[in-house]
């Protein structure tokens, strides 16, 4: 399994502020690894599969940052790759490459999931929420158990769960940095994607389509009267 971070992402569960990435923090690198650690444990632990991190270099990324990154790794047992494909194609990409062969012919993989298909739907996203994200307990008003327990009983109950909620927090607040724990996750509703054969649990304040960045690349995207299109690359 491949772990995909950053450093910029570090230093933002440090603490650091957005329009502060660029600038070298090592202390905050530190501070914010305990976001890396949960997703490590989670693939690791939860899971039982051995993993990677592939770190997408960024120019403003210092050798000091990189190195509190590759102690703190190595003391866990777990690589750390350098990805430089987004400016030397798959030359950039050739040693995370070799890592993954080195741990998929390593036959230390034991597969597993943190629920059975045969669990209700509701101890599903409880096993998600308590395992995966680090939460307490779940909860969800009357109406939402309603459409949860009718879900179960219409024959849906074996569908595997979705979760939309927050991607910048391991809790359903954005603002929660690093790796919460003991909070609770709210079911805000719940979809059925009957073709596609699962239930989406939706928690917190987010929006399921479509998924865009703060800045889409359509925003830089135009048309002149002649029909030449710019802001494509």
């Amino acid at each position: 399994m491949v772990i995909v971070a950053t450093l910029r992402a570090l230093k933002y569960h440090g603490g650091v502020d957005l329009k502060d990435l660029a600038a070298p923090d090592p202390a905050a690198v530190e501070k914010g690894l305990p976001n890396l650690e949960r997703h490590i444990e989670n693939i690791r632990h939860r899971h039982g599969l051995p993993c990677v991190v592939a770190l997408n270099h960024f120019t403003s990324d210092t050798k000091t940052e990189l190195a509190v990154l590759r102690r703190h790794m190595e003391r866990q047992g777990v690589p750390v790759v350098m990805a430089r494909h987004w400016a030397e194609g798959s030359a950039g990409a050739e040693e995370l490459a070799h890592a993954v062969v080195r741990l998929a012919e390593s036959g230390t993989a034991q597969m597993r999931f943190v629920y059975e298909d045969a669990d209700s739907l509701w101890n599903k996203m409880k096993a998600i929420a308590t395992q995966i994200y680090g939460a307490s307990d779940i909860s969800a008003d009357s109406a939402v158990r309603a459409r949860i327990a009718r879900l179960q009983q219409e024959g849906y109950g074996h569908y595997p769960v979705c979760v939309a909620k927050t991607q910048y927090s391991f809790s359903t607040d954005p603002k929660r940095r690093g790796a919460p724990s003991g909070h609770m996750v709210n079911i805000r509703d719940v979809r059925l994607a009957a073709g596609a054969e699962f239930v989406v649990m939706i928690c917190g304040d987010i929006l399921t389509m479509p998924g865009l960045p703060r800045e889409p690349a359509s925003s830089r995207i135009d048309i002149d009267d002649e029909g030449r299109i710019s802001g494509l690359f």
